[in-house]
């Protein structure tokens, strides 16, 4: 009985607009690797993620797809993702470093979003910094 009174559910929801039957747009961004406290020179790389997609998917798929950009984070229970370290670099609480999230919008402007990278949405041609830097 059950089965059959979702099953007509289900099928609606494929008729939906903005379900799985319709393409997804792409959304396309830079993501640019800055560690000046290293000598090492900013590193550029091109991506997509899905439009209103967040920042962590995007990083996923540059991973999954350019063997020179990686990335891990840990998940807070309370604050959710934090980046942990950028090819082979993490922060660390003695010498007061950590991956810093700066966002370069299309008309130039840097700004500090007020979310992490498990929540900030990019728009199209944003360049997303990650900069390790010291507090």
């Amino acid at each position: 009985m059950m089965v059959s009174t979702l099953l007509p559910a289900a099928l609606l929801l494929l008729l939906l607009p903005g379900t799985l039957t319709e393409e997804t747009k792409s959304v396309p961004i830079e993501v640019v690797v800055e560690n000046s406290l290293l000598g090492i020179p900013p590193a550029t790389f091109s991506t997509q993620l899905v439009d209103r997609g967040i920042l962590l998917g995007a990083l996923k798929r540059l991973m999954a797809s350019n063997a020179n950009f990686k990335f891990t984070y840990t998940e807070d229970p309370n604050y959710g993702p934090y980046l942990e370290s950028v090819n082979g670099v993490a922060g660390n609480d003695k010498d007061r470093t950590y991956w810093e999230l700066l966002v370069e919008t299309p008309d130039g402007k840097t700004i500090r979003p007020d979310v992490g990278i498990g929540c900030y949405i990019p728009s199209a041609n944003e360049k997303i910094i990650l900069k390790f830097t010291k507090w």
